[in-house]
């Protein structure tokens, strides 16, 4: 059956079919604009766990998301598709994961990184680190080369690596929008060069990263800061303080969204931890930080960056665990942001 027919025979206002693909929608990935890579992957995560399950959630979740969207007409007609999540993936992160607790716990007491078996350990995480990074550049060199938008789902934030590095090669200069709690410039955190708190110090290795714009900020060491602060303009960073500050002494989400938007160049790539927002809306992410946004207000400075004319060329979303409860609060939350996000950089390939 052709794309067009599956559309035509296609009921938007009914209920989500389990049996089709990802928010119901009858398409497979190859017959879609956009495809999300999932990354079930969470081995250096230092507080809470369960990312790994992130993606298996969110898409059990997406078929209760409506498929109105309020800014781009018949955005399901264009196609969101996920790509099968790998089980060797998750496998190799339950086992990479159970070491790396014993490498923390270890230090915690007291042990030395140079003690044989913890740089053993150490060795044997930094492999399969480079191993996964390759994965997700090939994987999503595979689907850009097919002309495809893609997205990609943690898991832990340290996932995306690779798709930087697969842009900075399909796309040469681009500048990375970060929404998140935290900083991420840490200087391989616990010892780990590929850890989930060092995403962004190791996006910045890549030549092609021209610029680094970080919006929502609230929880970072001085460390961090000094880097903020002395990068030669390379990193940009507005401060969850500071936006509410501004907006306490009367500035508007708009006229902050466009001094946000005057940073950013031409190509974007957007890196979305789920603890950019509020945590009563993604409690059991892996590191929840009081303050942060509300849905709408990522969503408002998302559209007016697609309407100023730059275009978003991929994106990902981390961070997203379901909880030890089962509890699909988060997932909910993440289907419904990650389908209106998925829509606007689509719609920004089309300008």
């Amino acid at each position: 059956m052709s794309k067009e027919t599956k559309i035509k025979n296609f009921d938007a206002n009914g209920i989500g079919q389990l049996n089709d693909g990802m928010y119901g929608l009858p398409f497979t990935p190859d017959e879609c604009e956009t495809v999300l890579i999932p990354v079930p992957w969470e081995v250096t995560v230092s507080y809470g766990g369960g990312t790994a399950n992130g993606p298996k959630a969110i898409l059990d979740a997406s078929y209760q998301v409506d498929l109105y969207d309020p800014i781009v007409k018949d955005a399901w007609k264009k196609g969101i598709g996920m790509d099968e999540i790998s089980e060797e993936i998750h496998a190799r992160s339950d086992k990479a994961r159970q070491d790396a607790e014993d490498y923390i716990d270890a230090l915690a007491n007291g042990a030395s990184p140079e003690r044989p078996d913890l740089k053993k350990i150490s060795s044997e995480i930094r492999e399969e680190c480079l191993w996964l990074n390759n994965w997700v550049k090939q994987r999503v060199l595979h689907f850009l080369n097919k002309d495809k938008v893609v997205g990609l789902i943690g898991g832990d934030h340290s996932t995306p690596l690779g798709m930087m590095q697969a842009l900075a090669e399909k796309f040469g200069d681009f500048c990375i929008l970060q929404l998140d709690a935290h900083a991420d410039l840490r200087n391989a955190y616990e010892g780990f060069e590929f850890s989930h708190a060092s995403i962004m110090f190791n996006a910045l290795k890549i030549e092609e990263v021209q610029k680094l714009v970080q919006v929502g900020i609230r929880d970072y060491c001085e460390e961090e800061l000094t880097l903020i602060q002395n990068n030669n303009g390379r990193i940009r960073t507005f401060f969850d303080r500071d936006i509410k500050y501004a907006q306490y002494n009367g500035d508007s989400w708009d006229r902050i969204c466009n001094r946000i938007i005057a940073e950013l160049p031409q190509k974007i790539y957007l890196s979305f931890d789920i603890d950019g927002l509020d945590p009563k809306l993604c409690p059991n992410t892996g590191t929840p930080v009081s303050g942060g946004f509300e849905t709408e207000q990522v969503l408002f400075l998302i559209e007016k960056i697609v309407k100023s004319g730059r275009q978003i060329i991929a994106f990902d979303l981390n961070e997203v665990s379901p909880g030890k409860d089962g509890g699909d609060w988060d997932a909910n939350v993440a289907a419904r942001i990650l389908y209106r996000i998925a829509n606007l950089v689509a719609y920004s390939h089309k300008k």
